[in-house]
């Protein structure tokens, strides 16, 4: 049967959504076009009058996801200076985040399969990377544009790797921990000042948005 030219453009959309949600769960190699297609509740058969490969899928679903993110962040630093900076770190740096990869960032979900992947998704990604430090770049501190790019880098690599060492233990407490540092760490180091102790910080709740 047919499909209109809006059932064309959200069965599209379904796909992606499903495909980026499934990317950042189980990983590039975890998951099928059939997995992928019933997740988005359509038939295997309708995947290629969308997309050429599911390699071609990975960097678009990679391109969606990452623009969700960057959407988000722009709303969350719009006409704000240091605020929208700790908005960005409470949010990335939470809980919630943590336990749901399928909704948060592509850099902590699937940076490491990125570096193995096509020259697609590796532009992609690149583009993502770029579009963040842009962001970031305007709510850190510095007297310079150099200085405020090095504080930039230093950040999201802080966000990403803080992330990526909370979901990698089994320690519910040691998880908890490496956060609530990270934190104070990323937010202090990127105002340039020396930040505050562990015991001072305010832990991270479970209800922070994701990214």
């Amino acid at each position: 049967m047919k499909v209109s030219r809006e059932q064309f453009t959200e069965h599209r959309q379904r796909i992606l959504e499903a495909a980026g949600r499934l990317f950042c769960e189980k990983g590039f190699d975890g998951v099928g076009v059939d997995g992928i297609m019933q997740e988005a509740g359509l038939t295997h058969g309708g995947f290629y009058g969308h997309f050429g490969s599911k390699a071609d899928l990975a960097a678009q679903a990679c391109a969606a996801a990452l623009g969700r993110t960057t959407d988000k962040w722009e709303a969350m630093t719009a006409g704000r200076s240091e605020d929208g900076l700790a908005e960005i770190v409470q949010s990335y740096l939470s809980k919630r985040h943590r336990d749901d990869p399928g909704s948060g960032c592509v850099f902590a979900a699937l940076g490491g399969e990125v570096a193995r992947r096509s020259d697609a998704v590796r532009t992609t990604v690149t583009r993502g990377v770029r579009a963040q430090l842009g962001i970031l770049e305007k709510v850190v501190g510095g007297r310079s544009k150099a200085e405020r790019r090095e504080q930039a880098v230093a950040a999201l690599s802080g966000l990403v790797g803080a992330m990526v060492v909370a979901r990698l233990v089994d320690d519910p407490a040691l998880s908890n921990e490496i956060l609530t540092v990270a934190v104070g760490a990323v937010g202090g180091a990127s105002r340039g000042s020396q930040g505050t102790s562990y015991a001072s910080r305010p832990q991270v709740g479970p209800d922070r948005g994701r990214q």
